[in-house]
């Protein structure tokens, strides 16, 4: 069951990136920063912790992203931070990945890879899962050196796992 917060949250963010035109930039950015939260201890401890004052955690936001980031990327995620949300960030962001794309007819496709994707390979990756689910993709694609080689894509419930990782798992189970 969804949190009606963080759909409110989601919901207001989508509209505020649609209405000024760049929902496709700000919505790649905020699942790029959401790889960089959930993947530092220490990120999100300084923009979670209730003990630093708001504006302190505002500005760590804008010396992260200030002139790397869309300006709505940084207003919207330094908003959340400020109103002390900074724990659901990743499930807000999560949902306004899925609103965005849904709103263009796609399911996310969330594929992760030891290694950088080249464009040729994220469009042949997105074709091969399109084909093998029968549905249309945005693909968000993190970095993962956990992966070791190979893919780990998800797509709703169905995860398709192409990891080396895995196979050397299996290997392992087998011996």
């Amino acid at each position: 069951m969804s949190d009606p917060r963080i759909d409110g949250y989601a919901r207001a963010l989508f509209e505020v990136a649609r209405a000024e035109g760049n929902i496709d930039v700000v919505e790649d950015e905020l699942h790029r920063f959401q790889v960089a939260f959930s993947g530092s201890d220490e990120l999100r401890v300084a923009l979670t912790d209730s003990q630093i004052p708001a504006a302190k955690r505002q500005a760590i936001i804008e010396d992260l992203l200030g002139g790397k980031a869309n300006a709505t990327t940084v207003q919207l995620v330094s908003m959340v931070v400020g109103a002390g949300r900074g724990r659901e960030l990743p499930q807000i962001i999560e949902s306004l990945v899925s609103r965005a794309s849904s709103a263009k007819g796609l399911e996310v496709a969330e594929v992760r890879s030891a290694v950088e994707l080249s464009a040729d390979q994220q469009t042949r990756l997105a074709a091969a899962l399109t084909k093998a689910t029968g549905k249309q993709l945005n693909l968000k694609v993190v970095v993962d050196p956990s992966v070791i080689g190979g893919v780990v894509a998800t797509v709703g419930d169905t995860i398709f796992d192409g990891s080396v990782r895995t196979r050397i798992d299996q290997l392992k189970s087998r011996l």
